[in-house]
Formats: C-alpha cells, structure tokens, sequence
C-alpha cells in the first residue's frame, strides 16, 4: 500500500482540485493506496478568525456564513458540521473567551470537511472511496494544539480499521487530528497533517509515503526567493531530518521520524505535474556535499547578558532548565567568551514568556547586579546551510560580508556539516540568494546601475547586453543591468533591462533622485551591486558616498571623483575603506590601456618611480600624428577627429589641455602624491579670445585656428614632428611632484614620433629601470575602446566579489 498525502493548496477548489481527484482515481484502479487530506485552503486561518471575532463578542456570523456559502460545500450534507460550529461559536461568543480544547474541536471541522467533499467527489468518479475519521485511529495525550499519539494503540486502531476494509477499498483519512481516550478531539500541532500521513504509513507499514504539494519538489532554497534554486532529486533522511529541524516548509522533523523507524520512502511530488518524480528521501546513500538552504522566519534572538556570571558553573544549565520548565525549545546557541554573554533562538510566539522565565530563575541575579539585561530581538531570521563543511564555509561568509550582511550570531553543528547563521529579517532574501550563488556553482549574479548613456555609456550597456550570454558561459557571471539613468531620467527593471533600453527610458523613464535607485535595490534584495558613472560630471561624483554606505562598488570613466580637491579624494577612499567597497576607474587614464594598474603595482611593489611621460590624449594624439606629416590644414584635421568621434561634443574639452593634466593628476594621486589641480601646469591649445565663446560659435570659426599653427609647423626641421604630451616629474618620494602639459616637437625616430593613429603612448621611468622606460602603447580614444575598458573593469571586479 502506498499513503497519498494532499495538502491545502492543492486541494483549493480554485486551485488543484480536479488535479487531485484525477490523481487518486488513477492510482486507485492501479494500486492499493489510502489517501490523507488536510483542510482546503485557507480553511484553518478561517474558522480561527471566527473564533477569535466571537472570543472578543463580536458580530462573527457574517463571516460565518461566508465560510458555508464556499463554491466547495456546495452538494455536500455538511449540516453536522456547520451546527457543531454554530453552537460552539455562540458559546465562545456568550462567554468572551475560549480553550485550546475548543479550538482543536473547531480547527478539526476543516479536516472533517474536506475528508467528506474529496470523498464524495471519488464516489461520484465511480471509485469505491470511505471516509474515515482520524480521530477513530490516531489516540493521543491531553495537549491540546500539539497533542502526542499513543503509539500502541493507535496502531492497533489504525491496523484493526484498515483490515475491516473490503479489498478495492480506498479510505480518504482526515490529517491534523486524533482524539484522546476520552474521545476529546486534538490536533497535532505544526505541520500535523503531514505527520498523521507518516504516522498512518508507520503503522500500515506502507510502501512509500506520497507527499503532493505546490511545488515540484525540495529544491537548494526556495525557489520563490531564489530564482536559480536547483530541485534535488534525492535525499538521504539524516539529510530530510536536518533540513527538517531547520525550516523547509515542506518538512517537519516529526514528519521525517516515523518513516525512518520503518524505513519509508517519502516522496514529494507536485499536485501539478504528477507524471514528475519529485525529490525521493530514503535511506539509500547520496552524494556528500551541500543539500540546500532552509529559513526560519518566525524566530526571535534572546540576548543574556551577565558579567558577573562569569566563571561561575551551572549558569547554563540554570537557563536551559527554566526554559524546559515552559517547554520552550531553542535552536541556535552562541556563547561569548569575554564576557558572560549567551546568545539563542526562539520561537518568536514564545519570546516574552522565555524572558520571563529567565527573569524570575535570576531574579536575585539581577538585583546584586550579576546579570546585565535579558532582551529580545524579533526581526531576525536563521538560515542554515545543510551540509555546509566549515573548511569552505569562508566563501559564503566572505560573500555576505562583500554584500553588507553582518551575521549576528553563527552556529555549526558537532559534525562540522550543517552551519547556522541569524540575519537581519530585512536582509534574508538577500543573504538567501548570496549564499546560494556562491554555494551551487550557478551563475552569480551582478546588478549594474549604470549612470550616463552617451558615446561611452550607451556602447557599454550594448556591450554588455550582447554579451550576456556568453559571460555568463564563460565566467558564470549573470550580468544583470537593473537600472539606466541620465541626468533627468531613471529605468528601472530588477530583472534586467533589455536590448530596447533607448525607447524604454525614452518612453518609461521618470525623474528621479539618487534615492530612488538605493531604494529599488533594497526592496528586490539585490546582491553584488556595481554602480558605473560614464558621466562627465562634477556634480554627479558627490553621489559615490551613499552609494559606497549602501553596498555598491564603483565603476568610473569619469575622472572627476580623482581630480577632485585632495581633501574629496581622501574622503572617498577613508569611505571606501570603512565600508569594504572597491571603486574602479582604469579608464580614466589611457581608455582600455591597463596604465594605473601597471602604475599602481609598480607603485605598491615599492619600485621608485622617477617619471612619467607620455601622449595621454588620443584626440590630441590623432591630432598632431596627422597634422604633421600630411599637408592639411590644422581645422581639416580637427574636423576629421570630430567627425571619427575621437573628441569630446565641445573640442575645446581636449584643446585645452584639461582632459591631459586631468589625467596626470590621477597618475600623480596613484603614487599618493597630493598635488591638486590648479598645480598642474596646462599650455591651452584655443587661443584666449576662443576660450569662452558658445560651443556652436567655435565649430563654424575653427579655420581662424589654422595660421597659428601652420606657422608653428613651418618651424620644424625635417624629421621633427609635434605631439602634446603630459610629464609628471620631479622628486616623487616627496608629497608633491611637478605636474606639466604642452606642445613640444619630438624626433620623428622616437618612440613618440612614431605614434600612428590616435594611438597613446606612455613611458613609465623607474630607478630598477633606468634610461629604459616601461612602455604602454594602444588605442586612445574613442567609444568603443574605452567602453570596452569599462567592461573589462566590470568583469575584474564581478570575478572578485
């Protein structure tokens, strides 16, 4: 015989219903099979609501009669049931209060209802089904709401029934409930429908245990928080009973205990899918390693504080013992050891009456002052990790970390193989989905917020958007860009926007504030946050610090968080510190070419470097390689760069020398040097009367510039070329160095007269080195490059969180 056991979701009438009785027809012409039912729905949150209006004397019978008008009641003679309810009802409402007796007989009338539809339905199907009350077979204790079988003899009731049963017989069986000697109706507490179903498979000594629920199995975590959560095909009980003790929905430890004893499978399948095996739990031997994730929510943190305890023996045993008295269980336990200080978990339901209890056992305690406080945190959760090994425990921990998550308290078990740790409730799903990633070797998943869409940041999220797939193959890394904003409008989509990003934030994007993006992040408990500034903006860089406090690292082409007054610049990286958050800008210097990182390790390594030089400008390199060796007039060769996009909207942006001393400043900032920008001196390329003018002025007047500097090109001898280079120099052991930008005229034979393109070159001089240069040369300018530096820089960090 196999036992079939259908839960309230699955047998909501606007749910699973028919699925179910399709379900057991089908096993019933097949097989030998009993089936176990629980209340339909919400039936049991129902009829509690009505005892409590009737508890507190008010008008419940609208409510009431609602419950009997249910589309399921309707053809069924549920008058017993429905008048039994009735006069308790009013009797509770007449007296203004209510036991826990009364409120299993009430809570039992859903199982009896819903044992007697599905039981009507069969018959109706033609299959020869028979209602049978639980109360009948499983006997209990007095503990009313969470009663206890008297094993013996409900096994006797339970075996003398099913054998009166003539053959072909399926028998619908109500869980949840049992009676005592007496014939007083009880319930069996959480999760009591489940248990009866393996109470009635211990003592049938049934095949398998058949569990049909919502879902399609027990999955790595919820799948409800955690998108990528892998079903499991097969568990072992010690494994069931783990996840059981700590929080799967679809378990319970006493569910699991009774089919260990006899040794019977119990398989969850999906109400829905049938035909599916579902995840199996015997006794056969699985693969070691991590099982799943499971969640305690409802739990409260019990804080004991006590100093003057310290050293003393038998403490411990005092707090477990006064907590036993009141049969209050706890789970997670951690002790400090400075301090005599004791830390556990509780049910949240039960919180303040443990606190009382430990009150009253140190009463004396605290009025010689020997315990501190005794107090209760209720907005925490417990997520436990089953199987987790503490030798890999590191990767998982440092994640939250890296996230922001601090756990408040830690716990393993004496095996080493299931660890334990309490959260902030606020910070469970998130803490749920960081685990699990780093865990399951399943793509980890990194939210972007990118900021600004122009030439640069409008190639990157094509960049990345095309990209997907193949990173996440690659590098299992899920890219995931939740929000695209410029300076009025924000997109916003936590499942990533797509390849329509421009109509979208054209069409759907609403002003916003820097807030709004946090906000956004925290409501869909997004992990791994990298926020990227492709913006030019001095204004925007202000926002590096609440997005820093909130969990985001930084990405920046942006390079005026590091030019900023040395004062803003230590601020941001005491921040950076404090908060543990990396911020990443190697494009701010040379486009994709890796120069701040080659400048940063030769730096940390402890090399001296004695100078920098170097064309650090692709839009002035393209500039001068042409202009020099091609007769064409200076503006010719501007409005060819302007044309290829190798210059900022406004030229001058370029022509001035900013944009180079910009990036000598960030170099000189590298080698913790303290200059601040009006130290560097910049030779500014627009002549005075042009600096100041309108953007469009200054396009349609750009030949006014080609006297100049033809006369300036008829001063080179042959073999000479120009370039506009930038030279850090100077002492650079001390705090400041000198910081220069110009136009010189270089040997048409060295290494930077023969720059081709809008190439840029660097030359980094150290003292191991000598007159032997270290040299960076590639591609300066333009979107694709340094958006594809930008990348680049999303992917070092993603590896690294």
């Amino acid at each position: 015989m196999k036992i079939l056991k259908f839960g309230g979701k699955s047998l909501s009438f606007t749910g699973a219903f028919d699925h179910v009785i399709s379900i057991i027809k089908n096993r019933a012409q097949k097989e030998s099979i009993a089936v176990v039912v629980s209340a339909f729905g919400d039936t049991t949150d129902v009829l509690e609501k009505i005892l409590e209006q009737a508890a507190k004397q008010e008008n419940f019978t609208l409510l009431f009669e609602t419950f009997k008008k249910q589309p399921q009641h309707k053809g069924i003679d549920l008058t017993h049931e429905f008048d039994f309810l009735q006069k308790i009802f009013e009797g509770v409402h007449l007296l203004g209060d209510y036991s826990l007796k009364i409120k299993d007989s009430v809570l039992a009338q859903g199982e009896l209802i819903s044992g007697k539809i599905v039981t009507k339905k069969l018959q109706e199907q033609a299959i020869n089904a028979v209602f049978t009350d639980s109360r009948s077979l499983i006997i209990t204790d007095n503990t009313f709401g969470n009663a206890q079988p008297i094993a013996s003899v409900s096994r006797q009731k339970t075996i003398a029934h099913f054998s009166s049963l003539d053959k072909g017989t399926t028998a619908v069986v109500t869980g949840f409930i049992g009676a005592t000697l007496h014939n007083e109706t009880t319930t069996l507490g959480r999760n009591g429908s489940n248990y009866s179903a393996a109470l009635l498979a211990n003592y049938l000594e049934a095949e398998e245990l058949q569990n049909y629920t919502h879902v399609d199995g027990i999955f790595t975590a919820n799948p409800d928080w955690v998108s990528d959560a892998q079903k499991i095909e097969r568990l072992h009980f010690n494994e069931a009973n783990e996840l059981a003790n700590f929080g799967a929905s679809i378990l319970h430890a006493k569910t699991i205990v009774p089919l260990i004893e006899k040794n019977i499978p119990l398989r969850i399948l999906n109400t829905f899918k049938p035909e599916e095996n579902g995840t199996l739990i015997s006794s056969e031997p699985t693969l070691s390693g991590i099982k799943s994730l499971s969640v305690l929510a409802d739990v409260a943190l019990i804080n004991f504080e006590g100093r003057g305890l310290l050293g003393k023996a038998g403490v411990d045993a005092r707090i477990f013992t006064a907590l036993s008295e009141k049969n209050i269980s706890v789970s997670v336990i951690s002790q400090g050891s400075s301090e005599r200080g004791l830390g556990f978990i509780v049910e949240k339901g039960r919180a303040t009456e443990a606190v009382l209890a430990l009150e009253k056992e140190f009463e004396t305690d605290f009025y010689t002052r020997d315990v501190n406080h005794i107090s209760i945190d209720d907005e925490v959760a417990v997520i436990s990790i089953i199987g987790q090994d503490l030798s890999t425990f590191h990767k998982p921990y440092n994640a939250l970390i890296q996230n922001k998550i601090i756990p408040i308290l830690f716990n393993n078990t004496v095996t080493g193989r299931n660890v334990s740790i309490v959260v902030k409730k606020e910070a469970t799903k998130k803490a749920l989905n960081v685990i699990h990633g780093q865990i399951f070797g399943v793509s980890k998943k990194i939210n972007l917020a990118i900021f600004g869409h122009g030439s640069v940041g409008g190639t990157l999220i094509d960049q990345i958007l095309q990209n997907t797939e193949n990173i996440e193959t690659k590098k299992q890394l899920k890219l995931v860009v939740f929000a695209i904003a410029n300076s009025r409008n924000l997109l916003l989509n936590e499942k990533g926007i797509g390849q329509e990003w421009e109509n979208e934030l054209s069409d759907n994007g609403k002003p916003y504030e820097l807030q709004d993006v946090i906000r956004f992040a925290k409501e869909h408990h997004l992990e791994n946050l990298i926020a990227i500034d492709n913006t030019s903006s001095a204004v925007f860089i202000h926002n590096y610090f609440p997005l820093i406090e909130n969990g985001f690292d930084l990405i920046s082409s942006n390079k005026a968080a590091n030019t900023n007054t040395f004062d803003f610049y230590r601020q941001l990286r005491k921040s950076l510190k404090k908060n543990q958050r990396r911020y990443l800008y190697e494009t701010t210097v040379g486009a994709g070419l890796p120069l701040i990182d080659t400048t940063r390790l030769l730096h940390l390594s402890g090399e001296n470097i004695t100078r920098i030089k170097g064309v650090f400008s692709g839009t002035l390199s393209y500039l001068f390689n042409h202009f020099s060796t091609e007769d064409k007039s200076f503006s010719t060769v501007l409005k060819e760069a302007i044309e290829k996009g190798f210059t900022e909207p406004d030229p001058r942006e370029d022509l001035s020398g900013n944009d180079v001393g910009r990036k000598l400043l960030i170099l000189a900032r590298e080698l913790e040097l303290e200059n601040e920008w009006e130290e560097v001196q910049i030779e500014n390329l627009i002549p005075q009367a042009f600096q100041s003018i309108e953007t469009s002025d200054f396009l349609r007047n750009l030949d006014v510039l080609d006297a100049h500097y033809a006369a300036v090109k008829e001063t080179l001898q042959p073999h000479e070329v120009l370039r506009y280079i930038g030279e850090l120099s100077g002492d650079l052991q001390k705090s400041k160095g000198i910081l220069e930008t110009k136009l010189a005229v270089v040997s048409a034979d060295s290494a930077l007269g023969q720059l081709k393109g809008s190439d840029s070159l660097f030359e980094i001089y150290t003292e191991s080195y000598g007159d032997h240069p270290i040299t960076i040369q590639g591609a300066g300018a333009g979107a694709k490059v340094t958006a594809r530096g930008v990348f680049g820089d999303v992917l070092r960090l993603s590896e690294k969180q």
